[in-house]
């Protein structure tokens, strides 16, 4: 983990109320998809935090969803102001698993930490099908991303049926019928369950929680595992599939 102030080099509206940002600095830290940041919001006292959506050696991307005060004045930052920023935060996904073919299933904000993870794997040579999944067509973002990274397999799944798949991911896999040998994912809780539950491979799910400090001192993000009492942003935010108690 380290502080650094990071400057804007954009920070523009997808689709209402998510917001990308891209930063430029000391992005050193980051060292894994799935990792986090939290960051320092003007007049607020706690910081926010956000995955990592991708990284280079000087730039970092986050995405994020306005849902409260902390965020509404993240989306009126605009480019040159400079971010106080803990980076490197969390454990994120491992990337050097034995298989081949490969489902990454995001539900809405969830699909930020995927799209590093999806460059990742890609360069490895794994076989990768992405099922991004949101209530309806007016939420729909960063499909596009997924696909000019030269990913064939991008499903698109919504609740309602305004566009791709009708249902939930997992009406998506018993359609498709496909043998995954890993997943990952990241996204409300009630569909990492049903993905855990119903998908008979092996995986990794990235939770998501209110933080106090984000580092593992509060003690705030607890969560009950297989090994104890572990902290989302300390241990996590990444688990095995077998390691968290439903």
């Amino acid at each position: 983990m380290q502080r650094v102030e990071l400057k804007i080099k954009y920070n523009r509206q997808l689709i209402p109320n998510i917001y990308e940002m891209c930063l430029e600095g000391d992005v050193s830290d980051i060292r894994q998809p799935g990792q986090f940041v939290n960051v320092a919001v003007d007049n607020l006292y706690l910081r926010r935090p956000l995955s990592v959506c991708d990284y280079n050696e000087h730039e970092l991307t986050l995405l994020y969803k306005v849902v409260g005060r902390g965020t509404t004045r993240l989306s009126l930052m605009h480019e040159g102001q400079e971010v106080d920023i803990l980076s490197g935060l969390g454990n994120g996904f491992t990337t050097d698993v034995p298989y081949s073919n490969i489902l990454l299933a995001g539900g809405g904000i969830g699909i930020a930490p995927l799209y590093k993870l999806a460059k990742e794997l890609k360069s490895r040579g794994k076989k990768l099908s992405v099922a991004l999944c949101f209530n309806t067509e007016s939420e729909i973002f960063y499909d596009t991303a997924f696909k000019e990274i030269g990913l064939n397999d991008v499903y698109i799944v919504t609740v309602d049926g305004s566009r791709g798949h009708k249902g939930f991911v997992t009406d998506l896999i018993r359609q498709q019928q496909q043998m995954f040998g890993y997943f990952y994912a990241c996204g409300p809780m009630p569909m990492l369950k049903a993905l855990c539950q119903e998908v008979n491979c092996p995986g990794e799910v990235s939770l998501e929680a209110r933080m106090g400090c984000g580092f593992g001192i509060c003690m705030g993000c607890s969560i009950e595992t297989t090994k104890g009492s572990q902290r989302i942003c300390k241990e996590g935010p990444v688990f095995k599939k077998e390691d968290v108690v439903w």
